[in-house]
Formats: structure tokens, sequence, C-alpha cells
């Protein structure tokens, strides 16, 4: 059984990827199994748990979570296993003092060991998605200036968090404690001209037929970053003195753009 963890990195697209492959199901199933969220959430929460706090017993729910998933698979079934979540690589940096993705290698290879003991003869390798440094930590920004209270602007931010960025560094990381298993990366700007994105190189990668590529339905970009008026004036919400009740709905206002 070939099992495909795709586990981010957060901002690279993953969303689309995800809401792409759920609209297109039918057309995939006879080609590809997939698991996205909600239907593994306890082992992205795991996962986000040990990358914040590397306690033993969220460790060991990592395992447990993975393994409880792999023995619910057919092993008989031919079509490759997709799990598709940048959760399973922890939390973005930036929460809960996180500056990077160190925590990745040891959350693959835990995964990925757990998996192959509940499934004996399973083929374990991972894929991420990247994206340029400077439109990544944009994202970012833009994202935990939504999500939380970020105070930071994004020159401050880029310049603490620029480490973050080194997506390669994580990913050569992540192949050396996973070796042999394959270790694979689809640069987001590499395949922004194709209609399905980077899930297009994704499947391919899963070996399945290029016709049906054509045969898929596209989705547009979803999760797109607020434009610099709105980022600029979710900064300033984040440096009021509003409350959170206050601050979450006027956020909200905002982004639906009723202010």
């Amino acid at each position: 059984m070939r099992v495909i963890l795709h586990a981010g990195f957060h901002k690279t697209g993953t969303t689309t990827v995800q809401k792409t492959l759920r609209a297109n199901r039918a057309a995939l199933k006879p080609h590809l199994r997939f698991l996205l969220p909600p239907r593994m959430t306890a082992l992205c929460e795991a996962a986000r748990a040990w990358s914040v706090g590397r306690r033993d017993i969220d460790m060991a729910l990592v395992r447990y979570e993975a393994a409880a998933l792999a023995e619910t698979w057919r092993a008989e079934d031919r079509r490759p296993m997709l799990l598709a979540s940048e959760d399973l690589a922890g939390h973005m940096p930036g929460r809960h003092g996180l500056t990077g993705y160190d925590a990745v290698p040891q959350l693959m290879q835990a995964i990925a060991e757990a998996l192959e003991e509940a499934q004996p003869g399973a083929r374990v390798e991972c894929v991420f998605t990247t994206r340029a440094a400077g439109p990544w930590l944009v994202s970012c920004h833009s994202q935990h200036l939504s999500a939380s209270r970020m105070t930071l602007d994004a020159a401050e931010y880029a310049r603490r968090f620029r480490a973050s960025a080194e997506l390669d560094i994580f990913i050569d990381q992540t192949a050396q404690t996973l070796a042999p298993r394959p270790v694979r990366r689809i640069a987001l700007e590499d395949w922004a001209d194709h209609p399905l994105g980077p899930l297009a190189a994704l499947l391919l990668l899963a070996d399945l037929p290029p016709r049906l590529l054509n045969e898929l339905a596209p989705l547009p970009p979803q999760k797109v970053s607020p434009d610099a008026a709105r980022r600029a004036a979710l900064l300033a919400l984040n440096r009021s003195d509003l409350d959170e009740a206050a601050l979450v709905a006027a956020k909200r206002a905002l982004l639906r753009g009723t202010v």
C-alpha cells in the first residue's frame, strides 16, 4: 500500500488542494483514496500539540491516532492513500512561540512508523508544497493578523521570522530523518499557471493518469489574503484596546466588507 503524506506547509495552497480534492471526490475515487480534515482531526490536533509542548504524551497520541486511522484501511485496496493537512506539520510559525518547522522531521517519522506498524507493507512517502520566502512571509503575517492578536507590522514580522521561511531546509532535515522513504517538494510558483495549481503535481506524483487532470473541476484559490488596506486595518484593530469579543466582531465585519 502506498501512503502519501501531504503535510503542508501552511500558506502554500493547501486549502485549495484539499477543497479541490473534496469537490472532485467522485472522479478521483477509482484512482485515489484520501483523508482530509475533519476526518483526521485527532491526529492533526496531536501533531499541533506536540509541535508546541514536545511532551511524550502528545507524541504517543500522534502515534496512536495515526495507527488508529491506518487500521481502518483495506490492505488489499491498491489505490494510493493520501493524507492531506498542513496541521500534520504542527502549528504555523508565529503561533505559541514557534519560530520554524523544526518539529516536522520527528512528526513525520512518528506518523510514518505508526502507519507502517499498523499496515505492514505500507510504503510511506512525504510531499511538501513550498512558496518563495517573501510572499510566504506576507501570507503568514496576513493570516496571523486575521486569526490572532498579531501586533507586529509586516516588515518587523518578516525580520523576526525570516528563518521560518527557509522551507527547503526543513524538508532536507525531514528527508534525512525519513530516509530511505521518499520526501518530495512542489513549488507553488512552478504550478501557478496550471488550472489545478500544485494539486496537479501532487496527483502526478501519485501516478494518477495525466488525462484525468483534464477531467477535474478546478476551484479558484481559497483563503486569499486580504488586500493591503484591510491588512493595515486589521493591524490597527489588533493594536487597539478592544476587548477580545469586540475585536473578533470588528475583524469579521472588516473581512466581510461590511465596514
